[in-house]
């Protein structure tokens, strides 16, 4: 009955504590991600007031969280969006690998941390996070913005490539056989795959399946389908956000709009989970050794990524400003980065507060990068409009003096 009653005090002060966090954030027109993340690095391991009774449940709450974020953006688009996204996106996402994964890699070299490691950070820097960019378009606004299917086309690109990704990394961290390596690998695609042709071919009859007139029952299957899938697309090597995004896209229609209007409350809750428990678990006395090296790495990426979203939002015809937001919101990393971390702590130790510091610092300016890259862009391009010198010659005063100057040539 104590711990029942200590889990009660610390839940209920939590999600107050996020209730106020969240009107403040807003009274400045401010994402709440980074207080969500400072107020649980505060309260966690190391912190002013650790929470312990609560851990476990606010871990699984954390895990609900990103799935909810991803199945609420597979529910805004269609599969045949996707499909047409990820056709036209796809050199997008291997720019996206070049400029991203090869710092990490670089650094790890540098740091002395060996091959293995290098392949891990790289993944750490790759990766944006899905969870807290969908969050940012949410409260941004942005959703319904042109660059907003090139965001996700790289996003998505980025998640499934994770199915390769993941089994080559377990395999480089085990030691495993070529031949285990190989058959985790094609589980993986296997799973991505049969999930894609469900959503693609089938989707009318998944969202007739959970089609109905009453908003509990809707409620329930959709949410229940969706933790199923990502559960087994977990067990089997592949992303639950992945799980949960393609269930998106196979519902559609007004079974998705009414899935959306139902489940929106139920994600704003246990996404702000996820954050508070990304800063929890972080001990802050772990990162001011690694702050340097994190803080340089994380200036290098963020700059990389902005190009990647530059560059994808350009391939896809967005002009000026939308390509400048498409980078500034892809700057953020998170889940993924410190799933990779983890995995990769028996190797290099270090990769761990490391990869912490790093990702703390992209989740707290990555909302920043969203809302202002392209207001500072246009404050830039403006400056340097008025600092160039014209190279124009002056045109003639008068219609005499254009006609004198033309006889002039001709003499």
């Amino acid at each position: 009955m104590h711990n029942t009653t200590a889990l009660l005090i610390e839940l209920g002060a939590i999600i107050l504590a996020l209730g106020l966090l969240g009107r403040l954030a807003g009274r400045v027109g401010f994402s709440p991600i980074p207080l969500y993340l400072l107020a649980g690095l505060a309260f966690g391991h190391g912190g002013i007031l650790p929470l312990t009774a609560s851990e476990e449940f606010v871990a699984t709450g954390a895990e609900i969280g990103v799935i909810l974020l991803l199945l609420l953006l597979g529910l805004e688009y269609s599969a045949s969006e996707l499909v047409t996204s990820l056709k036209t996106q796809y050199p997008s996402g291997a720019v996206d690998f070049v400029l991203n994964a090869l710092p990490g890699a670089a650094a790890a070299l540098l740091l002395g941390w060996g091959p293995v490691a290098a392949v891990a950070l790289a993944g750490v820097t790759w990766i944006s996070s899905s969870g807290v960019i969908a969050k940012v378009l949410g409260d941004l606004g942005r959703l319904g913005n042109r660059e907003t299917p090139v965001i996700l086309g790289v996003l998505v690109i980025e998640d499934l490539a994770m199915a390769l990704y993941l089994p080559i990394l377990t395999a480089l961290l085990a030691c495993v056989s070529l031949a285990g390596g190989a058959l985790t690998l094609v589980i993986s695609l296997g799973t991505v795959g049969a999930v894609l042709y469900v959503a693609l071919r089938h989707g009318r009859l998944v969202s007739r399946a959970v089609s109905s007139d009453n908003a509990e029952m809707l409620l329930l299957v959709v949410l229940g389908l969706t933790l199923l899938v990502a559960g087994i697309a977990q067990h089997l090597q592949v992303s639950a956000a992945v799980g949960a995004f393609l269930v998106g896209i196979a519902v559609s229609g007004e079974v998705a709009e009414g899935a959306s209007t139902l489940l929106t409350p139920l994600r704003d809750l246990f996404a702000a989970v996820f954050f508070v428990f990304f800063g929890l678990s972080t001990d802050p006395a772990d990162i001011p050794p690694v702050l340097v090296p994190a803080v340089l790495l994380a200036l290098a990426t963020a700059l990389t990524k902005v190009a990647t979203g530059w560059y994808a939002a350009r391939r896809a015809g967005i002009h000026g400003a939308g390509r400048w937001r498409a980078g500034g919101t892809l700057v953020a990393r998170g889940e993924f980065s410190i799933v990779i971390a983890g995995l990769a702590v028996g190797v290099e130790p270090r990769i761990g507060p490391l990869a912490t510091a790093y990702v703390l610092i992209l989740v707290v300016i990555g909302p920043l990068t969203a809302r202002y890259t392209e207001p500072l862009s246009r404050v830039f391009t403006r400056r340097r409009k008025t600092t160039q010198p014209s190279t124009a010659a002056p045109a003639p005063a008068s219609a005499e003096a254009a006609r004198a100057d033309s006889l002039t040539v001709d003499a």
